[in-house]
């Protein structure tokens, strides 16, 4: 197990040094980072040159890809052409675990840009995860185990339908009916953006209220998804020969489903969950926009749609890395639960 672990792990460096160069390339043309910079203002355009030069952004791609990579000497002095150095010092490189400074935050780190905003996507984004596997468990081993029953039917429904929806859709939806019509109702409604009450302050309370209608969205399409893919692989493990003995054995009905069968049919669902564990990191870009949840989701929408490249660019490789990493995780995870897997 070791080894293949090692194994992976180099394999992953090449693997991330192709995914930094075709993302880079990629953000190379999303914008034009320097009409950003100058706020509401227009950059004025003989500040243009003198700024290209200054971030790098006059050499060749290839060059600026390099000196991301390794570092360079260049700063964002002088960005408002007052004569102050606004971010002195030099870059050191992803290599050495510097990815740059913003450019549309006058020079802020991207590494404490993101640091700021994970703490809000994980409160977020773990709860929502809890519920969608205890809630989606639930629903398929009930449909699994009373197959074609009513309640069956309508949960297969359900599913289908939610499966179907679009998030922005959902997350309008329960806007519209928990807080706009329960408080039109005289019903208690929730809010329905930010992530506390200004006048309240930030308490659990408040965070807490907050974050219902997001995680409800966010685990409608997910619960119907994760209830499809269980009851898809109960209804193929409980019908094989080892079940059958188990029960001609006299065992416990709990400890079929829930040993022998749950186990085994697990494999599918721990590559799901491999999968999803990563976009963890990357928060709801949708969600978090529709509810101005201050996550990494609505944080990669508004420099992505400002051109800032470097925070862009630091938030993909850092979730490329968590990809990787989850990935070798759950293969790990695979050996833990079926002890036929082996990867010596």
């Amino acid at each position: 197990m070791l080894r293949y672990v090692i194994r992976r792990i180099l394999q992953a460096i090449p693997l991330m040094f192709i995914i930094s160069i075709v993302l880079f390339a990629l953000l190379y043309n999303i914008g034009d980072p320097l009409a950003m910079m100058g706020g509401r203002n227009p950059t004025r355009a003989e500040d243009r040159e003198r700024l290209a030069r200054q971030l790098g952004l006059d050499q060749p791609l290839t060059t600026q890809y390099i000196y991301w990579l390794i570092g360079n000497d260049w700063t964002l002095i002088d960005v408002n052409g007052d004569g102050i150095a606004d971010t002195p010092g030099r870059r050191q490189g992803v290599l050495r675990g510097d990815f740059g400074t913003s450019i549309v935050t006058r020079g802020k780190p991207v590494l404490d840009i993101i640091m700021e905003r994970v703490p809000n996507t994980l409160i977020l984004m773990i709860p929502a995860q809890i519920v969608i596997l205890l809630f989606g468990m639930l629903v398929g081993l009930y449909s699994a185990l009373r197959q074609y029953s009513w309640l069956d039917n309508t949960l297969t429904t359900l599913s289908f339908v939610g499966f179907s929806m679009p998030i922005f859709l959902i997350a309008l939806f329960n806007v519209y009916f928990f807080a706009i019509l329960f408080q039109r109702w005289g019903l208690p409604s929730l809010p329905a953006n930010g992530m506390f009450d200004p006048q309240v302050g930030k308490t659990t309370a408040q965070v807490a209220k907050h974050m219902i209608l997001p995680v409800l969205s966010i685990a409608f399409i997910d619960i119907a998804r994760y209830g499809r893919y269980i009851r898809s692989t109960m209804l193929e493990v409980i019908n094989q020969d080892y079940i059958r003995t188990a029960k001609a054995k006299g065992l416990r009905r709990f400890t079929i489903v829930l040993v022998h069968a749950l186990r085994n049919a697990s494999l599918p669902i721990v590559t799901l969950v491999g999968l999803d564990l990563p976009l963890l990191l990357a928060g709801a870009v949708v969600t978090e926009r529709i509810f101005a949840w201050p996550g990494m989701g609505r944080l990669f929408l508004d420099h992505l749609q400002r051109g800032d490249g470097p925070v862009v660019m630091g938030i993909l490789v850092l979730l490329a890395g968590a990809v990787i990493l989850f990935q070798i995780l759950t293969d790990i995870a695979y050996a833990a639960l079926d002890p036929r897997i082996r990867y010596d």
